[in-house]
């Protein structure tokens, strides 16, 4: 990425010598690690058991949780650097939902807790999966239905979980479940950790058939009569819409990043093509519609960086709210989606074929506006702030 390169005067202010370092590091594990096995990732809907295991030996995982815990001991900053690295290289890989999953453990989880389950996610040994979306309960989070309830020492978990990321290879199920069905979602509603191992009454489904992000295994989590210890509950009973809610500017942060970072690669590809690519008589890049689509493409690249990185800082300070999280994952993945769609454009027929960069990137950049809060909630989310 032109303006993430080392020394560049476009580098963010967050940016240190240690990251320049890390960044390196990632880059070199997905190159030899994760690129040569992509087509058979997408082939099989999943990636590799042994890709989660180099992930974590490269410290890809948990880079934000402390060392004590087993993690990288870095920051948010960290965990940005990996998600801008698996979009420079066009790749799909569930560091975010595992990454998600240690937050809501490291939050609110017990020593006891975290001491059990953040050192096996960090090596890579155990996957970790966010189970909030539901059949009839997406961007609607106080609309989920699965419930808990709470006999001695178990919690019974009933219901169904859609379109979760990770799913297939899943070992701990971080699960937005009702534990007082009767009470508002505010107070109603819990997160539990159910640990899938030969758990009885769970299943998982095959990974969906989806449009794109072919190599990230999407499936449906079942739940019959399952039993988790109320040792796994996360924080307090009843506070589990709360802790999802102050935990999004996270996710969505996230998500921002990595809508920039594919924007920024599509528009560098797109650019060496109209200089390679000839028609009537010279570079593509001669003809003036060419120049002023890669003109409006870079203006929007740059200015969604400039946001982004503010966004960053502020949330390595602690200032970062809600509706601006909101507003960076919106307009950012709207962004994305604007400028994938005039790069595949400029492409021609050649950007139509899935095998091309440009075509992948095209497809996999639909679903973002969608995960993570579609961003039309979130224009409320943000309007009700106003």
């Amino acid at each position: 990425m032109q303006t993430m390169a080392a020394g560049s005067s476009s580098e963010p202010s967050w940016m240190t010598d240690e990251l320049r370092g890390f960044r390196r590091t990632v880059r070199a594990l997905i190159e030899t690690r994760f690129v040569p096995h992509v087509d058979r990732w997408r082939a099989n809907k999943r990636p590799d058991r042994a890709a989660w295991a180099a992930a974590g030996q490269a410290g890809l995982l948990l880079a934000s949780v402390p060392e004590t815990f087993g993690g990288g001991g870095g920051t948010a900053a960290h965990d940005a650097v990996v998600i801008e690295e698996l979009a420079r290289a066009g790749i799909q890989f569930g560091v975010g939902p595992q990454n998600y999953v240690a937050w809501y453990i490291l939050k609110y989880g017990s020593d006891e807790q975290k001491r059990r389950w953040l050192p096996r996610m960090a090596r890579g040994e155990l996957v970790g999966a966010i189970a909030l979306t539901e059949p009839g309960a997406g961007s609607d989070v106080a609309a989920i239905q699965t419930t808990a309830q709470r006999h001695t020492h178990d919690y019974i978990v009933n219901g169904t979980k859609k379109l979760i990321n990770n799913g297939a290879l899943a070992d701990l199920v971080c699960l937005l479940v009702k534990t007082a069905p009767d009470r508002p979602a505010a107070i109603g509603m819990s997160l539990l950790v159910a640990e899938t191992h030969d758990l009885p009454g769970y299943c998982a489904s095959q990974p969906f058939d989806k449009i794109g992000m072919h190599e990230q295994d999407t499936c449906e989590l079942f739940f019959d009569e399952v039993r988790v210890p109320a040792a796994n509950l996360l924080g307090t009973e009843g506070q589990g819409f709360t802790q999802i809610v102050e935990q999004l500017p996270y996710e969505r942060l996230m998500i921002a990043v990595s809508a920039i970072a594919t924007a920024e690669r599509a528009l560098a590809l797109t650019t060496r093509h109209a200089r390679e690519r000839r028609a009537f008589g010279g570079p593509l890049m001669d003809l003036q519609h060419t120049r002023f689509t890669l003109a409006d493409c870079a203006t929007h690249a740059r200015v969604g960086r400039v946001f982004l990185d503010d966004c960053v800082r502020r949330f390595l300070g602690g200032t970062l709210d809600g509706a601006t999280a909101a507003m960076a994952k919106s307009w950012l993945t709207d962004c994305e989606w604007r400028v994938l769609d005039a790069c595949l454009q400029l492409h021609g027929g050649l950007g139509y074929v899935l095998d091309s960069p440009i075509a992948r990137m095209w497809v996999n950049a639909r679903a973002p506006r969608i995960y993570g809060g579609a961003n039309e909630v979130l224009k409320e989310l943000i309007a009700s702030s106003l």
